[in-house]
């Protein structure tokens, strides 16, 4: 009982606090360094901070152009947490990696309650 419990709270919680989407795309100037020698580390600072991937690829139009190479969504809990991840030593030094390898347009988006 009090597991189902604290299962409902949390759940209320996370309705009450919709979670924070990063989208990203990504125009490649070197696309083999730049999933050999950013992209890994990249995504373990990305769990390290409690964030995940919930999409990433070469993306298809509906109306307009789609960026070039790729394009993603990361998902975070809170602002708060996204601010922390995007702002780490850990996560600055790869970023100076990658764009050596690929030019960035990164936006946050708050998602809205279910």
């Amino acid at each position: 009982g009090a597991a189902l419990g604290a299962a409902a709270v949390q759940g209320l919680h996370a309705q009450a606090n919709p979670p924070v989407y990063f989208i990203f795309e990504n125009e490649f100037t070197n696309r083999e360094a730049y999933t050999k020698e950013y992209l890994p580390i990249a995504v373990a600072t990305i769990k390290a901070h409690g964030g995940r991937v919930l999409a990433a690829g070469k993306p298809t139009a509906f109306a307009g152009d789609p960026p070039k190479d790729t394009a993603g969504i990361l998902v975070w809990d809170s602002m708060e947490q996204l601010n922390e991840w995007f702002n780490s030593a850990d996560y600055k030094k790869i970023r100076a990696v990658g764009e050596q390898y690929a030019k960035y347009r990164n936006f946050a988006v708050p998602g809205v309650p279910q």
